[in-house]
């Protein structure tokens, strides 16, 4: 398992099918590669723990973007598990 803290520094939405929406969100610096799953965790303002599965990574022209289906807001500070999943 590879660890690793970031920032939230973009989102876009990937697709919207039958109502379900996939985001991909861009990192300051990542350890996620082609082929990648793992999770990202953020603490909210509240204290909650929130844990975003990362489904997949997709790399264009350099940039990695992380496939999920709720996005972390920019500026999110977040650590990352590679190779770890939420079931």
């Amino acid at each position: 398992m590879k660890l690793f803290v970031a920032e939230v520094i973009d989102i876009r939405e990937e697709s919207r099918v039958a109502g379900r929406q996939r985001w991909q969100m861009a990192l300051n610096r990542t350890e996620f590669g082609a082929g990648n799953v793992g999770v990202l965790e953020a603490v909210a303002r509240s204290g909650a723990k929130l844990v975003v599965p990362v489904l997949g990574v997709v790399i264009e022209a350099g940039e990695v973007w992380h496939v999920v289906e709720k996005p972390l807001a920019a500026g999110t500070a977040v650590t990352g598990r590679v190779g770890v999943s939420v079931e």
